[in-house]
């Protein structure tokens, strides 16, 4: 398995609340509607939360400022990704998804990459 992880901040002129209603209730429904066609596996929002304890985290290590959310999409492999991206129903489910985005994400200020995940402690 491998999995694209969405590390987001939202446009500035969304609150945190206004970001994550919109990703939660009309992102991902739409995201769900085009996981056969892109061949997504699963799909998790994890959405950021106001913290003593994550503040008292982050000001140990000197952290930046914190995502507001991250998205995390499964496929059970690097081929099955790109070759959903390749047709055009891919092709169409992509651009529809990104144009989306648009209306909560400051892409210019989030992050994107592939992984694989090597879990240490599982239950």
């Amino acid at each position: 398995m491998i999995k694209l992880v969405f590390c987001l901040r939202r446009r500035a002129d969304l609150s945190r609340e206004e970001f994550q209603r919109y990703w939660r209730e009309t992102h991902a429904p739409l995201v769900a509607s085009h996981a056969e066609t892109l061949r997504i596996v699963r799909y998790v929002q994890v959405h950021t939360i106001a913290s003593a304890a994550g503040d008292a985290i982050a000001a140990a290590r000197a952290g930046t400022e914190p995502f507001d959310g991250v998205a995390e999409l499964w496929w059970h492999s690097e081929t099955d990704l790109t070759d959903a991206t390749l047709t055009p129903a891919g092709q169409q489910a992509g651009l529809a998804l990104l144009e989306d985005e648009k209306r909560f994400i400051d892409h210019a200020r989030s992050a994107v990459w592939i992984a694989e995940e090597h879990p240490v402690v599982e239950p």
